[in-house]
């Protein structure tokens, strides 16, 4: 099954990030940035979560196609499958999903409808946007998750607690933290079964709000 591609991955990630001695989550100060991409006029999207919020700035001039993908799912405009998979809907698509996989000193991911990270959500792959100027060199990123090969991104996405610099040139990053990174070290810091939350984490809900400052 095609879709199994996206485990290998990221079990291959978090050896790798195992093996680099990634600080610690606790090691981030809360909420701090330094990025200069997380800040100032733009489009921003609120992950209201059950363990707090995230807003992470949307990087529309890097990633155009991903930013407009990620939008449309998330404000329920872009038709995907519902909660069995058997049909297309308009719906708000993030809204009530549960983060399906994390991984201490690694990431978040959630975007998957049945919640198991398998399940296919309807939507056609988009192209991958990968710009080298943006890295995995630091926490907090936001970027879609894809099956192992170019070009399959669709919904899942996930988002960083540490620097993951060998996921460079494989993974779409079309968004940065701006403030809430505790929220999200929290929640990769939760007590797991095979990458799996034992108590889910829910997302509640994704706001989308352009900002003039």
């Amino acid at each position: 099954m095609r879709l199994a591609a996206l485990y290998v991955i990221f079990a291959c990630c978090a050896f790798a990030q195992d093996a680099a001695s990634v600080p610690s989550p606790a090691a981030a100060k809360p909420g701090d940035t330094t990025d200069s991409l997380a800040s100032g006029p733009g489009l921003y999207a609120t992950f209201d979560t059950s363990m707090g919020p995230i807003v992470v700035r949307l990087l529309e001039d890097k990633a155009p196609r991903t930013v407009d993908n990620f939008v449309a799912l998330a404000k329920g405009v872009k038709p995907s499958a519902d909660a069995e998979g058997k049909q297309m809907v308009k719906k708000r698509f993030y809204d009530g999903m549960i983060f399906h996989r994390v991984v201490r000193g690694f990431m978040i991911q959630t975007g998957d409808v049945k919640g198991t990270g398998d399940s296919e959500c309807g939507v056609d792959p988009i192209p991958d946007e990968i710009d080298p100027a943006i890295q995995f060199d630091a926490p907090g990123r936001l970027a879609m998750a894809n099956l192992g090969q170019p070009n399959t991104a669709a919904c899942q996405i996930f988002i960083t607690v540490g620097p993951a610099k060998h996921l460079n040139g494989t993974f779409t990053i079309f968004g940065i933290v701006s403030s809430g990174q505790d929220v999200a070290n929290k929640i990769a810091s939760v007590h797991t079964t095979l990458d799996r939350p034992i108590e889910p984490v829910t997302l509640y809900k994704v706001t989308i709000e352009r900002r003039d400052h």
